[in-house]
């Protein structure tokens, strides 16, 4: 699994404050314990003894090993039993002078025999959903809960192929992106009128490389205009500005929602392109979605965006019924 270096950093001291607090909390316990149950102090320095006093006989070869291993493994078992029943007797659980790890298996560390803990693989999956502005949406828009009863079987006159057949093309090429994201410098471009599924395929996309350890940023174009404008201009020296518009070059995919419905000037239409060009170069991907047709696009871009857009990202034209007006009807 990849995994974002900041994030994974973030979550090992995590795991580290973690430990910290459930050592404070025992040793807070074992106070409480030592001063209602005196006799527990006493128990566990004879543990404590007994496996020194193991070590130094070993050491010295005073005797046969195997018989001390023995005859220590019994003494700790009868003192742990007598701990046990004291705790009981008096109100605790037996394991209350235990720390109570949230994962078993690795113990709260993040790691099993040098391997990750499925409990750290989640925690970066987790982190990454919460970076890519989408966590809210991802259990419910994913491949698996694409529908492809709202599109229509009936052959569109225009396009020459029916609604539903070209979302299933759509679908397949969205897949395979995710497939080949590795081994591919496929970008996309998703356009056509409002309510097809243009942003639902974005977040199917997001979801799979987000679990598969990727980092993914998702932002509307305008408030990512109105980011680098306020960054410019210096209206906003906030730190999570600075941090947002590093994402916009530097994660594994970025998804630009809505373009056109920012203000278009020569700042933004220059911003753009500077987006675009340096993920390009990177060979990091990006997928932008657009009520826009083609035309539109030319129009209202410079020259510079639209040879990006059309020299390399694969164009997908969605159409058919708004979705959410088949929503409201069902």
């Amino acid at each position: 699994m990849a995994y974002n270096k900041e994030i994974y950093t973030k979550i090992m001291r995590e795991y580290e404050t973690l430990q910290m607090e459930q050592q404070k909390e025992l040793e807070r316990r074992k106070t409480e314990i030592y001063r209602k149950i005196p006799r527990i102090e006493e128990i566990d320095r004879e543990l404590y003894a007994t496996g020194l006093n193991l070590t130094r006989q070993i050491l010295m070869k005073t005797s046969n090993p195997e018989e001390i291993v023995e005859q220590m493994r019994q003494k700790n078992i009868d003192l742990n039993m007598e701990k046990g029943e004291l705790l009981s007797l008096h109100g605790y659980p037996v394991d209350y002078l235990t720390i109570k790890y949230k994962c078993k298996k690795c113990k709260d560390t993040g790691y099993v025999n040098n391997t990750m803990c499925k409990c750290f693989e989640q925690k970066l999956i987790e982190a990454a959903y919460a970076q890519s502005n989408l966590a809210a949406i991802l259990d419910t828009q994913n491949f698996d809960s694409f529908d492809f009863s709202y599109y229509s079987d009936t052959v569109d006159p225009n396009e020459n192929i029916s609604p539903r057949k070209n979302m299933e093309s759509i679908f397949q090429t969205c897949f395979n992106f995710v497939k080949n994201f590795d081994h591919s410098d496929e970008n996309l471009l998703l356009y056509g009128a409002p309510g097809l599924g243009k942003t639902f395929l974005s977040s199917c996309i997001a979801k799979d490389l987000l679990d598969k350890g990727k980092s993914v940023f998702y932002q509307t174009a305008f408030k990512i205009f109105g980011l680098l404008e306020d960054y410019k201009f210096n209206r906003s020296e906030e730190l999570t500005t600075q941090q947002q518009i590093n994402k916009l070059f530097d994660v594994d995919l970025l998804i630009i929602d809505d373009l056109g419905t920012e203000f278009v000037n020569t700042y933004t239409s220059s911003a753009f392109f500077n987006i675009l060009n340096s993920r390009l170069m990177d060979k990091r991907k990006t997928i932008i979605s657009t009520n826009l047709n083609m035309e539109d696009l030319v129009n209202l871009y410079s020259n510079r965006v639209v040879s990006r857009l059309l020299g390399h990202y694969t164009p997908l034209k969605f159409f058919g019924e708004d979705i959410r007006k088949q929503k409201i009807c069902r």
